[in-house]
């Protein structure tokens, strides 16, 4: 049995993508396998690869998409490498690639490592094991660091409060768990005025964001997708949350030749290239029946790039 899932804005991508007969494609964030099993039932002669850095997903897109055989391949591990495993299995250059960047429910409640707040566990939150966890961050980082982190990530009004009711507490005992670390935050913001939005929301997010630098990483992949894709190719990106969509926006824009240096009269020093069309003129959000069928795809974004330039 699979966990019940519906990937979002799903008839939208195979649109855009403008599958054709015969083509290859990346998932460079497989997941549970969603969007790879619309496209590869809609061009029956296709291709893909998918990708993901978390394996417990990585195997549920492998058992989902078993039926297609050959047509799909699998690699484990960061969507910034897509030279390599496409090189490996010799399929030529994708005519489309689709970066889905939300974590799933079934992620967040089933990963073990401190994803949420809802289930008291180890504070970790790296989704593959490597680099500096959470309960690292939050109980060496200063005070200063640990407020930058929930501002900048989580878009955190109280950053600072919270940074210092952290470091005073941890000066105790370390916080080692996602319920102390969820107590501390409820504790110094007060519940939350917003029905169903639990206190601890933006800095759990924006810990897991630093923790797997996904903003770094979705920096480095986005022109190396365009430059893997072939001629005509297009790259769609999902994305969940303003400072996610704010840099695909930014991004592509430069990727299509326009400047994107802050305004301050110098001269520029981005020195953009025309290398990609921007097929989505403005972000394409979920329909109403979407909406109310999946309350999961109302923050979704996506947006779409065509290459141009070799």
């Amino acid at each position: 049995m699979f966990p019940p899932h519906e990937p979002v804005l799903c008839a939208e991508i195979v649109d855009f993508l403008a599958v054709s007969e015969g083509s290859t494609y990346v998932d460079a964030t497989v997941g549970m396998g969603g969007h790879a099993e619309a496209l590869l039932n809609t061009d029956r002669r296709g291709r893909l690869l998918g990708i993901d850095r978390h394996a417990p997903s990585l195997e549920l897109a492998r058992q989902r998409l078993k039926p297609f055989g050959d047509r799909v391949a699998f690699h484990y591990g960061n969507f910034t490498d897509l030279k390599s495993p496409l090189e490996a299995l010799g399929w030529g250059s994708p005519r489309g690639i689709i970066a889905d960047l939300g974590i799933s429910r079934w992620q967040l409640e089933s990963a073990g490592v401190g994803l949420s707040f809802t289930k008291d566990e180890p504070l970790d939150m790296r989704l593959d094991g490597t680099g500096t966890s959470a309960y690292a961050m939050v109980n060496t980082y200063p005070a200063q660091d640990l407020a930058r982190i929930f501002r900048t990530y989580g878009e955190e009004p109280m950053a600072g409060r919270i940074a210092k009711r952290i470091v005073e507490r941890r000066a105790q005992a370390p916080v080692a768990t996602t319920a102390e670390l969820a107590h501390i935050v409820e504790a110094a913001k007060g519940r939350s005025r917003k029905p169903g939005l639990h206190p601890a929301t933006q800095v759990f997010m924006a810990l897991r964001i630093a923790v797997n630098d996904e903003l770094g990483a979705l920096e480095s992949f986005l022109p190396h997708a365009i430059h893997t894709m072939a001629l005509g190719g297009r790259l769609a990106i999902i994305s969940f949350h303003s400072l996610e969509d704010r840099l695909v926006k930014r991004m592509f824009r430069n990727l299509s030749g326009l400047c994107i240096c802050p305004p301050d009269g110098l001269p520029c020093r981005c020195a953009p290239q025309r290398r990609v069309s921007v097929i989505t003129k403005k972000a394409v959000i979920a329909s109403e029946e979407e909406k109310r069928r999946n309350p999961l795809s109302r923050s979704a974004k996506l947006r779409v790039a065509e290459r141009l330039e070799p």
